[in-house]
C-alpha cells in the first residue's frame, strides 16, 4: 500500500493522524538532523499499521515534508487502519 504522509519534526510527540484527502499528518518528537525525522516517522507508519519496520520504505520525499511511503502487508487489513485514522468504517 501507498501511503501519502505530511511530517512535522520536533512535533513535541509522535502521532500519526488525519490528514487531507491527499495524505495523512505526521508529528515525529525527532529533529530533521541526519535522518533521525525519517527513522521516527517509519517506526511511527511501522506502529500504526502493524507491520514490522522493514515493511516501511519511504519512497519519495525524503528530505521534504511532504513524503510517500510504501507499507508491505495484507491490503485489506491495512485498509481498514488507513480508514479507522479517518474514522470512517472499512
Amino acid at each position: 500500500m501507498s501511503v501519502s504522509v505530511r511530517l512535522t519534526p520536533r512535533g513535541g510527540r509522535d502521532l500519526l493522524e488525519a490528514g487531507t484527502d491527499s495524505y495523512f499528518a505526521a508529528r515525529v518528537s525527532a529533529p530533521p538532523v541526519d535522518g533521525a525525522a525519517n527513522a521516527a516517522l517509519v517506526a511511527l507508519v511501522a506502529k500504526t499499521f502493524g507491520v514490522s519496520r522493514g515493511s516501511v520504505r519511504i519512497v519519495g520525499g525524503e528530505t521534504a515534508r511532504l513524503k510517500r511511503l510504501f507499507v508491505a502487508g495484507e491490503p485489506a487489513a491495512l485498509a481498514r487502519i488507513a480508514a479507522n485514522l479517518y474514522g470512517q468504517p472499512a
